[in-house]
């Protein structure tokens, strides 16, 4: 490849077009502080089971030299502390409002006095913990809203007097008004909550009291309950002792200490929108960057300063990089980021991807992935990242789900199973190859040369109901079954035995053979919430000869995943451009143009033409 130019910014705006690439406004993220108690069903670090990783081959994109150019020249500027940015405030887009962080709840003080211990220990008891079968029949009988009526709603009662009120209703916040008694406690899980500060709040000795009374109830219920009255209870124990009380390190009380200032996130506010420099035809990186970097675990645990570096030449490690790049997104800098140092790292680690010819976005995705996923093995407790047992680095944890493949026996009806992990589901599209049946009720079409015609759109259910309908493997593929002892006829089956925090769907729209080389436009429709279920290997029992039965699954909002992430493609096989929308807040939607960033409606995002596809869990599950 040709050398880089010695100046990157002009290349960039040449990349451009010839304009200055914008900027967007942002304002950094508020200082670490505690949290009040956890539900085991929160947006931070599962452990779910996991599985080894495996370099993925996907469709676009064209092998490079085998040697990495040289990178791109380093932009002389000061570097940001590894932890806490300190941009200075400017213009009207930084409307954050800055005050001085409160050592705690200064309204407690009327709250304790006399006897406030024991009639806490009591509430704790009785209404929340709960240990023995009399106190949750009590607390299933006597907790309702006295407004309502109703158990549901995120039930609080007040500190004051015996009255219980709905949170969701805002029950509790009329009577907090009318009555001044501006402190409740949650059913649920313990947490205080002060209506003056609008906030759950924080205290060591109620929290004392509240692991003190919880371990009591702990301690009764493994004398109490029978074997099967445990399994019911698995919502509300394996919270309080992993995700209790956050204890500040000395590094973290000298930031502090340096940084005692907060600033106020305001629903329209826009931190983490920053665009990206096109060092030439990186618009491929730049749009997988911009979902990698609003993935809200991904960004948790970097802006947490999680990541060990254990390598013996830190400047090379990719992770290092990635927790460098948070900074920069979350710092509130506007204006557009040069990522020249990734360039190099992905050059020097996947040297397919190396050189300045245009490239996959979904090749260089399932490459970053793996490289991060080698270079987290000193996160893992020195344990190796390439052991299917024991990796639990971040990458794992978000991104990896488990695919179960059935193979049945067409004589015996002996069913061969395995286990593979996968980072992203490859999915056909009408139009291709490859024949397509979409499987919604009530569709209208025929089937003519093993393709199908539908009238109508086709949808990313359909495409997923395809993916793990059962397939005749022909006597051309028979197998040798272990019940026969002879080589069989067989049908397979895909399911999803273990799903992954961050579901990332591909689009096969690249399609590659001996005779044709295109891009497949045919329109998906895709929803900004998806549910799962139906294609666990739990619920392959409601299928029948491919056909969908939707399954009765009480636990089917574990499987519900939100749209956060849609990357696209213009253009044809041979030249075109990747953009990205993303997600800012709940339902605040951006397009990334490399530097360029522009509001955009959620029509605008579910109209695209779509190649990948980001969703994340909506429940998180503690294990």
């Amino acid at each position: 490849p040709a050398p880089p130019s010695a100046n990157p910014e002009s290349e960039a705006r040449a990349a451009c077009g010839g304009r200055s690439p914008g900027a967007v406004p942002a304002s950094p993220p508020p200082p670490l502080r505690a949290a009040p108690s956890l539900s085991s069903r929160s947006a931070l670090f599962p452990s779910p089971v996991l599985w080894p990783s495996r370099p993925r081959s996907s469709p676009g994109g064209e092998l490079a030299s085998s040697s990495p150019p040289s990178p791109p020249p380093p932009v002389r500027g000061r570097a940001l502390p590894p932890m806490v940015s300190r941009p200075e405030p400017e213009g009207e887009a930084m409307d954050a409002e800055l005050a001085v962080a409160p050592p705690g709840c200064s309204h407690l003080s009327s709250f304790k006095v006399d006897n406030w211990k024991q009639n806490l220990r009591a509430i704790y008891q009785c209404f929340v913990w709960s240990g023995t079968a009399e106190a949750r029949k009590r607390k299933a009988k006597s907790c309702v809203c006295h407004v309502c009526g109703v158990h549901l709603n995120r039930l609080h009662s007040c500190l004051y007097c015996v009255f219980f009120g709905c949170f969701t209703k805002k029950h509790i916040h009329e009577h907090a008004k009318s009555k001044r008694h501006n402190l409740a406690i949650d059913l649920m899980y313990g947490g205080i909550y002060c209506f003056l500060c609008q906030d759950y709040i924080y205290d060591k000795d109620m929290e004392i009291i509240a692991k003190e009374e919880q371990r009591k109830a702990w301690k009764l219920q493994e004398s109490d309950l029978s074997t099967a009255a445990k399994q019911q209870q698995w919502l509300q124990p394996r919270v309080g002792e992993k995700f209790s009380t956050w204890e500040p390190t000395k590094r973290e009380l000298e930031l502090l200490k340096h940084n005692p200032k907060r600033r106020k996130i305001t629903a329209n506010c826009t931190i983490g929108l920053r665009g990206l420099i096109n060092l030439g035809n990186t618009c491929f990186m730049n749009c997988i960057v911009q979902a990698l970097t609003h993935t809200p675990l991904l960004r948790d645990f970097f802006l947490s300063d999680r990541h060990r570096c254990e390598m013996q030449s830190p400047s090379s490690c990719l992770v290092c990089e990635m927790s460098s790049l948070f900074q920069e997104f979350y710092s509130g800098h506007r204006s557009p980021h040069i990522p020249y140092k990734l360039l190099h790292l992905v050059w020097t680690h996947a040297r397919h991807l190396a050189g300045y010819e245009q490239q996959d976005a979904h090749e260089f995705l399932i490459a970053a992935l793996d490289v991060l996923h080698r270079h987290c093995k000193g996160d893992d407790n020195g344990k190796k990242a390439n052991n299917p047992n024991h990796c639990n680095c971040i990458i794992d944890q978000i991104f990896t789900g488990g695919l179960q493949s059935d193979v049945t026996c067409q004589v015996c009806h002996g069913v061969s199973t395995t286990i593979d992990p996968f980072w992203d589901i490859s999915l056909d599209l009408p139009g291709s190859s490859t024949p397509f049946w979409p499987l919604s009720p009530g569709s209208e079409g025929s089937v003519v040369n093993g393709e199908s015609h539908v009238s109508g759109t086709t949808t990313l259910t359909d495409c997923l109901r395809r993916f793990t309908r059962p397939e005749h493997l022909g006597s051309s593929a028979k197998i040798k079954c272990s019940g026969c002892h002879s080589y069989q006829e067989s049908t397979k089956q895909l399911t999803m035995k273990k799903l992954p925090i961050v579901a990332c769907f591909h689009l096969k729209r690249f399609e590659h053979s001996a005779k044709l080389r295109r891009k497949i436009t045919t329109y998906v429709s895709f929803p900004l919430e998806l549910d799962m279920t139906p294609f666990m290997a739990s619920s392959k029992e409601s299928r029948m000869n491919g056909q969908y039965q939707q399954p009765v699954d009480s636990l089917s909002s574990d499987n519900k995943y939100s749209l956060f992430a849609v990357v696209n493609h213009q253009g044809t096989l041979e030249s075109g451009h990747y953009t990205s929308f993303i997600r800012q807040h709940k339902d605040q939607w951006f397009k990334c143009d490399d530097a360029i960033i522009t509001k955009a409606s959620i029509k605008d995002v579910l109209d695209s033409e779509g190649y990948l596809l980001f969703y994340h869990k909506q429940f998180l599950e503690y294990e």
